[in-house]
């Protein structure tokens, strides 16, 4: 079945713990996913090879899969490189994502769809801006998420909070809409669906614990003492 049609108002859970964490080990982020699933997410988003690997016969819900690099000739991250497409391909993705906003890049977007596409995975184009949506749907991109509004320089105004009007602007292309980015509480998955979203992806609320610890404690330690 179509990956899109699986997706279609549904959860994606991303299990991506905090790098060289305790949980950032293959076999924990297998143990996530599937418990994830068994949570009821409908999809999940994978990053590495190596976690990929270990995740793929563990679950049959569809895999976003990416791979992040931290380079230091370019701001993005995900997805760079036409090696990485086809390392990403070969361990089993069924849709990969990748940097779809207009910044220097190794390879150009173009050519990592057309890479993604070639090896029968769906591309999904992480974006910041409406304009990046566009050019990603020219470009032959089959889902659009928000994913990097609020994380470039064009949109650093966007980053306290869940971006509705990129995803109604997406919703307006008749583009499958992934929202996906500041998604912390079930009550702003709703409004992401309300404004025009196909799918939601969560990550830190549900899979980095050492994050979600760190606010529970931070506002516990900030309350006031009088009672």
């Amino acid at each position: 079945m179509n990956p899109l049609t699986l997706l279609r108002r549904g959860l994606v859970v991303s299990c991506q713990p905090v790098d060289h964490g305790p949980m950032d080990r293959p076999e924990i982020v297998a143990a996530m996913a599937q418990a994830a699933v068994a949570g009821g997410a409908d999809g999940l988003r994978i990053e590495g090879v190596d976690n990929l690997a270990a995740v793929r016969p563990a679950v049959s819900v569809p895999i976003i899969a990416i791979l992040k690099r931290d380079l230091d000739d370019s701001p993005v991250r995900i997805t760079p490189f036409l090696q990485d497409v086809e390392a990403l391909a070969a361990a089993g993705a069924d849709i990969i994502a990748y940097d779809a906003t207009d910044r220097p890049r190794p390879a150009p977007s173009a050519a990592i769809v057309e890479a993604i596409r070639s090896s029968g995975a769906l591309a999904m184009a992480d974006c910041a801006t409406l304009a990046d949506g566009q050019r990603a749907l020219r470009e032959g991109a089959s889902i659009l998420g928000t994913t990097l509004s609020g994380y470039t320089d064009e949109t650093a105004d966007r980053a306290d909070g869940l971006d509705t009007d990129l995803i109604s602007a997406f919703r307006a292309l008749d583009a499958f809409v992934m929202a996906e980015g500041r998604v912390n509480t079930p009550e702003l998955a709703a409004r992401a669906m309300q404004a025009g979203a196909d799918a939601v992806t969560v990550g830190t609320a549900l899979t980095r614990l050492e994050i979600m610890t760190d606010w529970f404690a931070a506002k516990i330690k900030s309350s006031p003492e009088d009672r």
